[in-house]
């Protein structure tokens, strides 16, 4: 075993990453599985490249790469047995498409091509032939012949493609796909399964990788907004209200809704966790009077919160915790989502969560109401967007700071709480993802008769924080980079990397990144990242909004 994908890795004088234990809670065994599908994404991506040059393409197996990618991420699935039908799944996928590879060559009067690598693995036939394998295909092969830098882009790429892979896997169950998407994800494997050494040249592929996690985010905002409306700022209860209760967490939208749907006139009522809290800002899902509110925080509090909860649980995508004893027996998993000897949810059929929920006690009380506000989209800042303009020329409204991100339990995270309530009354704080939970119960007050502090949603949702910046931009007649503006930037996991990737390849400077720096990458590879993009970390909350100030005024 050896991961380093996560903010959380394992860090000693030695080096990084995690080889034993996954600090997330992930075995030795999954670890490797996963590392051998992964691998055999690649092969299946060079089948499918191939595919693409003679015109043909293969949804069902582009659906397969984004799932089974979306399944390695930290803290989605952890359960082998599902990995194990998943290499064997992707073994058949493998296969299929080489023969449709060969037979289109024939129709074509074109000479097949004999691929190698991972096109031609063959995965073992059982679990000690697996985990035998997976030692000399993980993420750091071959680092004695290529080093520390040739293996940390590699892994900066694969982990931006697995962040691409999440919300395109989003946008898809809510039927929004795009060709562009798919053909990068498979372009990507494809150029992994080379073995790149090349930096400059993997560089460039990094930065086609973030355009392409721009078309798959605008997906996703499509799929969630044409579903479920446009957001729209919304007072969401913090407190509880008496009665039977589930507590849904993850990011899926499609999944609460479906639960909303079968508990909808039951009695019992739900409540959001977690990254689940935007979506009390978009009309299709508030309309659910049994929606009644968000219940705790970040994802990394869940064993402390969900142990309180006194209802059933649904887990619907990442930032899964090893269940505690507590509630074991009361947690349900659904879509990539698994742990070992959890109930999942197979076809968002809910009965067995409902069952759960109505033998359990709920809130015995209504607890005084408490709100926090959300549901300040793209749609509904643009809304606003001729009073922000007015604001900031009349010098009432001067800076603005995007605090969003991933939030986490290492240590250092209060640094965004501090940055948050320390930045100026004349200055407007955005945020998205759950990295929020370290300041949005505070009372920020309002500027230029605007809220200081409008949450924009998920980290799911940053494309509208891109949006806006790109109209502000417009109406100032500048560029991002010369508005009054600066991105504070949270990160934990591959979709954060993703994102990054995104902001430098639409041209973003000097973004802090915290509260540590990616354990992938070198010092040579940060020093390419600081030279050409301006990337610094954190330092402390008083330097950071100092910096930032000075440096827009000047």
């Amino acid at each position: 075993m050896f991961c380093y994908q996560c903010e959380q890795t394992m860090r000693t004088e030695s080096g990084a990453g995690c080889t034993i234990k996954g600090v997330c809670g992930k075995d030795e065994a999954t670890a490797d599985l996963q590392d051998v599908l992964v691998y055999q994404l690649k092969g299946i991506a060079q089948y499918r490249a191939g595919l693409a040059e003679i015109g043909v393409t293969d949804g069902e197996a582009d659906s397969f790469i984004l799932g089974a990618l979306f399944s390695t991420l930290t803290n989605v699935n952890f359960n082998r047995v599902r990995f194990v039908g998943l290499i064997a799944e992707a073994a058949q996928t493998r296969d299929r498409l080489r023969d449709r590879y060969n037979e289109a060559c024939r129709s074509a009067g074109k000479a097949p091509r004999t691929f190698s690598g991972p096109a031609s693995f063959q995965p073992a036939g059982d679990l000690n032939g697996l985990l035998d394998q997976a030692s000399a295909i993980g993420v750091r092969a071959g680092f004695e012949a290529v080093g520390e830098d040739v293996i940390g882009l590699r892994a900066l790429l694969l982990y931006g493609l697995k962040g691409v892979a999440a919300y395109a896997h989003h946008a898809e169950v809510l039927r929004h796909t795009r060709s562009e998407i798919a053909n990068a994800v498979a372009h990507t494997l494809d150029f992994l399964a080379s073995d790149p050494v090349d930096l400059e040249q993997m560089l460039q592929e990094a930065l086609a990788l973030g355009h392409a996690n721009y078309v798959a985010m605008e997906a996703l905002d499509a799929a969630n907004t044409g579903t479920f409306g446009a957001p729209s700022p919304t007072a969401v209860r913090t407190t509880p209200v008496a009665g039977k209760a589930i507590l849904v967490s993850g990011h899926d939208l499609r999944d609460l809704h479906a639960l909303l749907e079968a508990t909808n006139g039951t009695g019992i009522n739900v409540y959001t966790h977690g990254e689940l809290l935007p979506a009390h800002g978009y009309p299709k899902l508030r309309a659910f009077k049994h929606l009644v509110g968000n219940y705790g925080g970040a994802w990394q509090r869940q064993q402390d919160e969900f142990s309180r909860f006194p209802g059933a649980i649904l887990m619907t995508s990442n930032c899964l915790l090893e269940p505690q004893p507590l509630y074991r027996n009361r947690i349900f998993t659904c879509g990539p989502a698994g742990w070992p000897g959890v109930h999942h949810i197979g076809g968002r059929d809910f009965k067995a969560v409902i069952q759960a929920a109505r033998a359990l006690p709920g809130f015995r009380t209504t607890e005084p109401e408490r709100t926090i506000t959300v549901g300040f989209g793209r749609e509904a800042v643009l809304g606003v967007a001729g009073q922000v303009i007015d604001a900031v020329k009349s010098g009432a409204l001067k800076h603005f700071f995007l605090v969003g991100g991933c939030d986490g339990a290492a240590p250092g995270r209060n640094y965004f709480t501090e940055f948050a309530e320390g930045v100026p009354s004349d200055t407007m704080v955005l945020t998205l993802g759950c990295g929020k939970y370290r300041f949005n119960t505070h009372d920020f007050g309002t500027v230029a008769g605007l809220p200081r502090l409008l949450d924009i949603g998920q980290c799911n949702d940053a494309y509208s924080a891109l949006v806006i910046a790109q109209a502000l931009a417009g109406a100032f007649g500048c560029g991002v980079n010369d508005l009054p503006l600066s991105l504070i930037i949270s990160w934990f996991e591959q979709k954060a990397v993703a994102v990054l990737l995104t902001l430098l390849a639409l041209g973003v400077r000097n973004i802090r990144l915290g509260p540590t720096l990616p354990a992938f990458l070198t010092p040579a590879l940060l020093d390419i990242l600081v030279q050409r993009f301006g990337i610094a970390p954190i330092t402390t909350a008083e330097a950071d909004i100092k910096a930032a100030l000075s440096s827009k005024a000047a």
